[in-house]
């Protein structure tokens, strides 16, 4: 496939887990489903939002090839397959091709803290193991060090690496990685909150939690940047602003699965070490929801 494949819209898709914790296919394929009929162009499993780190390697595996079976050909999958381990993620994208996903999502190496030249070997060895695309997730939040652009704009040159999804919070770095990057490498934007911002900075679109919710309103906003119509644009981003910062009230999926079981969809409860809402957080989720769903009725 080739990059401008992805979309505008990918959404990160949460896992839902059955009564008992296992996860849940039926109910995953159902969600799939609503988000491609709500806008989502690519659809990314196993990412952060999936709870991936609680994920064993075999749940995942079953998840891609649920997604692969019933997507192929429709929609792009793209499998989160990122580790802190070189070999683990070598091992992980090379199952996850041979299952048929379309794309892999790669994070910088977590807690273990690699140097520049430690991330760009990293990358560059998953890259050489597999044919299919690949998207760097850089997310110093999680990771504890940000990847550069430099060292991004080393790793373009490798060809199925094509894209980056920049949750850094920074403009600037967006701004910076457009100038040191071919034109035809994508850059995707990590925040829900900062979409416009970084569009305006050069990016294609954004790898999304709130598409859970607002898939068809978040397209429209991208779709007013597009044609330079700021003024809808910033219409859209204000009126989505906060059920933005409200799904990230506390840690990513827990404010989003709550409002997913708001919406009918059948959750379960996240896994340890991650727990559900308390009152307190689940009523500010809720007044959020119920005033978004409000504006776009």
């Amino acid at each position: 496939m080739s990059n401008a494949q992805f979309g505008r819209l990918i959404t990160a898709m949460i896992t839902p887990f059955d009564p008992a914790g296992a996860v849940d296919m039926e109910q995953s394929i159902h969600i799939a489903d609503y988000l491609v009929e709500n806008g989502t162009e690519t659809i990314l499993v196993a990412g952060t939002t999936g709870e991936s780190p609680t994920l064993t390697h075999d749940e995942e595996y079953a998840l891609f090839d649920a997604m692969v079976k019933r997507f192929k050909g429709k929609v792009p999958i793209m499998a989160g397959t990122g580790s802190n381990s070189t070999r683990t993620a070598i091992a992980a994208s090379q199952k996850a091709e041979q299952i048929g996903v379309d794309a892999l999502l790669q994070v910088v190496p977590y807690y273990n803290k690699p140097s520049q030249e430690g991330m760009y070997q990293h990358f560059k060895a998953v890259a050489e193991s597999v044919s299919i695309p690949i998207m760097l997730y850089n997310i110093p939040g999680r990771t504890g060090v940000n990847m550069l652009p430099e060292t991004v704009a080393r790793l373009a040159s490798i060809p199925n690496i094509v894209s980056i999804k920049e949750a850094a919070g920074d403009v600037e770095q967006a701004k910076a990685l457009r100038q040191v990057l071919p034109d035809d490498f994508l850059i995707y934007s990590g925040d829900d909150a900062l979409t416009v911002d970084f569009m305006k900075a050069g990016a294609a679109g954004v790898v999304s939690v709130a598409s859970h919710i607002a898939g068809r309103q978040i397209q429209e906003m991208m779709q007013a940047v597009v044609d330079e119509d700021w003024a809808t644009a910033e219409q859209w981003n204000q009126r989505l602003m906060p059920l933005f910062e409200g799904l990230f009230l506390t840690s990513n999926p827990v404010p989003v699965k709550h409002a997913m079981r708001l919406l009918g969809f059948a959750m379960g409860a996240p896994r340890l070490p991650l727990v559900d809402l308390t009152d307190e957080e689940a009523q500010k989720v809720e007044v959020i929801l119920d005033s978004y769903l409000e504006s776009v009725s």
